[in-house]
């Protein structure tokens, strides 16, 4: 298996605690940045990780960035893409078990450190249910193709 994570500046150490922890655990992890403080656009570093599962060329990946809202935001933009903001161990083992999220996203700012690992921890040792929560992934895949072949509603035409 193998993990792609990144940040935005405000997550870079929780990132490097994340990708410690996964080294730990002998789970092949990529750092696709920033490993910098100095400030930097979330969507540029969550796209990154975001695209690469949307296209299947990984099967998970982690973004951190302050609240975790930016960077869930971004991921979920992509089609195929389940990016989940947990803030527990309960949110974490519900993402993978009900919706089976393929990007863990946690915020720097609102959770310790040890929290974010043990979600972590949680979130790759729950497996996809299935059954009745199949059916609903199911359905959000049709929306995703609806909408993809919808042709843009111009702006001026929304009330």
């Amino acid at each position: 298996m193998e993990i792609n994570v990144a940040s935005d500046h405000a997550g870079v150490y929780f990132k490097s605690r994340v990708l410690q922890y996964l080294a730990e655990k002998k789970i092949n992890a990529v750092d696709l940045g920033t490993n910098a403080d100095a400030s930097v656009d979330y969507p540029d570093y969550g796209m990154k990780v975001a695209k690469l599962v949307s296209e299947g060329k990984v099967e998970q990946g982690i973004l951190v960035c302050g609240t975790g809202v930016g960077m869930s935001i971004v991921a979920n933009k992509f089609s195929g893409v389940r990016a989940a903001l947990c803030h527990n161990k309960e949110t974490a083992e519900a993402s993978r078990r009900h919706n089976d999220a393929n990007i863990l996203v946690l915020g720097s700012r609102v959770l310790d450190v040890e929290l974010g690992l043990t979600i972590v921890e949680t979130w790759l040792a729950t497996p996809f249910e299935g059954g009745r929560h199949q059916r609903r992934l199911d359905k959000i895949t049709e929306i995703e193709k609806t909408l993809k072949n919808a042709p843009e509603i111009p702006a001026d035409t929304i009330e």
